[in-house]
């Protein structure tokens, strides 16, 4: 199987909100905190449906209309899209969405995508929110040198989320 990652294209929108349903029902289903796979379809099913891609193709137009802004980038395997990286300037670099699927991880996509996307944001403070007991994620982004600011969140009121940030030094590769 060989994987590429690559710019995602605006035909990808069709497969990403599709992807990202799948890595949320792979991640996140925790009978604890009450978060199954119903639960997960209420709150991300949208993201593949007509509306969900729609969202997906402007903002992957708006990626590569305004580069410096917006960062988004896909892993393909063959026609499928299997992991995801994007990313935003506003007040600082925010990182997220990121998900690799489970079938194709641990081959060092994750640290690759994070190589171009730390690239992509240059000097400054990157911060991202990681779910509190996705520790394979969590033990990833500490990995690429964040750490947690102990600002915590309940998204939808259910899911444990943690602040992590990370200050890029310029010239200085970190990961």
């Amino acid at each position: 199987m060989t994987l590429v990652i690559d710019a995602a294209r605006p035909d990808d929108s069709a497969r990403l909100g599709p992807l990202l349903l799948r890595a949320w029902l792979q991640t996140y289903p925790n009978p604890e905190v009450g978060i199954d796979e119903e639960w997960i379809r209420e709150r991300r099913g949208s993201s593949a449906t007509e509306e969900g891609i729609a969202r997906w193709r402007e903002f992957i137009e708006a990626a590569n209309k305004s580069p410096d802004s917006l960062f988004c980038r896909v892993v393909r395997s063959g026609a499928e899209v299997v992991g995801v990286l994007c990313g935003r300037r506003g007040d600082g670099v925010s990182l997220g969405p990121m998900y690799v699927l489970s079938h194709v991880q641990g081959q060092g996509l994750g640290s690759r995508m994070m190589t171009d996307f730390f690239t992509w944001a240059g000097a400054g403070t990157v911060s991202l929110w990681v779910t509190e007991y996705n520790e394979s994620a969590v033990l990833f982004y500490q990995h690429h040198g964040f750490t947690t600011t102990g600002e915590r969140e309940l998204w939808q009121g259910r899911l444990p989320d943690l602040r992590m940030t990370r200050e890029v030094e310029a010239g200085i590769d970190h990961t």
